[in-house]
């Protein structure tokens, strides 16, 4: 789909929603100038779609009453990717409510398809299992998602007003370079403007996001994905670990993320490559250390705690609780 065809079922989407727009807000959300929104209004009364000017003040476009889209027309293939994508959604909390959205959406996906396409849907949904049930996702404001997303692709300045993990609340100016969706949780990555640095804030931790005059030059370098990685790798804990460990990085990897540890790799020599084993230092933070010991014994690797003395307690204490399950009859 072309950008200019995209913009058009945008601008459609918007005044299906209600209400009389103005050219300023449209021109804004779609990213055009006011002469180009007219020319896509234009566009749709070629299609038959009857949109009306309204005059005045508060004057814009807006869609003629009663008017419906037409339904919708959707292939087994079509209609079963929508379908699963919404119920992977809702599982993986790629969703801005609980529930009731993405079941609204399923229920008027279905009231519109042929009785036979739905019938077949519906056979595959019954018979669709799960290997765990979805828990208690943090889902963001689906306002505060699209201002932030918005701010993003318009390198905008957004003021938010945020509450931290230990309940402090406080208002800042971002400077948000993306929005990445990890491990059931949104999250906006950008510099805050007062102090300078970068930052990661959870969406569903901003209780009001606005948009402000102005714009920033998003920096190089990392994408938002890597920097949120980076972030909770370097973030403030109370206990610093560092380690050696022998072996290759996809076998340290595979026990320690880049979520979770910073993995320092010298460059390989010449004869020698990712899979080669050898000496890698780990360095990661926590909160608590005891679910260190049990996760290096699966690593099954050659290690050297250096740093806390008590990861190296416990990772004794852990060895001699094991040897003595298995001398015991």
């Amino acid at each position: 789909m072309s950008r200019p065809t995209g913009r058009v079922l945008t601008l459609l989407e918007l005044l299906q929603s209600g209400g009389t727009r103005t050219v300023a807000e449209l021109a804004d959300r779609l990213g055009v100038e006011g002469r180009t929104v007219r020319r896509y209004v234009d566009q749709l009364i070629d299609l038959d779609v009857p949109v009306e000017s309204v005059r005045g003040r508060y004057g814009g476009y807006r869609l003629a009453p009663g008017y419906r889209l037409p339904p919708l027309m959707l292939s087994d293939d079509e209609a079963l990717a929508v379908l699963l994508g919404l119920i992977a959604g809702r599982r993986a909390g790629l969703t801005t409510t609980q529930t009731t959205a993405n079941e609204t959406a399923s229920a008027k996906i279905r009231r519109v398809l042929p009785k036979r396409i739905a019938s077949r849907l519906d056979t595959l949904l019954e018979s669709l299992a799960f290997t765990e049930q979805p828990g208690e996702l943090d889902t963001p404001d689906a306002g505060v998602l699209l201002t932030i997303a918005d701010a993003v692709r318009h390198r905008r300045p957004v003021s938010i007003r945020y509450t931290d993990r230990d309940g402090r609340r406080s208002a800042r100016t971002l400077h948000a370079y993306g929005i990445v969706a990890h491990a059931g949780r949104w999250y906006v990555t950008g510099e805050d403007a007062r102090i300078g640095e970068d930052r990661t804030f959870r969406l569903d931790h901003i209780a009001d996001a606005r948009t402000l005059p102005g714009s920033f030059e998003a920096p190089a370098g990392p994408g938002p994905a890597q920097r949120l990685l980076s972030g909770f790798a370097t973030a403030e804990y109370r206990h610093e670990v560092t380690l050696r460990i022998h072996g290759t990085v996809e076998q340290i990897r595979a026990h320690l993320p880049a979520t979770v540890a910073n993995l320092e790799e010298h460059e390989p020599a010449a004869d020698e490559d990712r899979a080669t084993e050898r000496w890698l230092r780990v360095e990661l933070r926590a909160e608590r250390l005891d679910w260190l010991p049990p996760v290096l014994a699966s690593l099954d690797r050659p290690f050297v705690i250096e740093r806390p003395d008590e990861l190296r307690d416990l990772v004794i204490g852990l060895a001699d609780r094991l040897a003595s399950h298995a001398r015991r009859a």
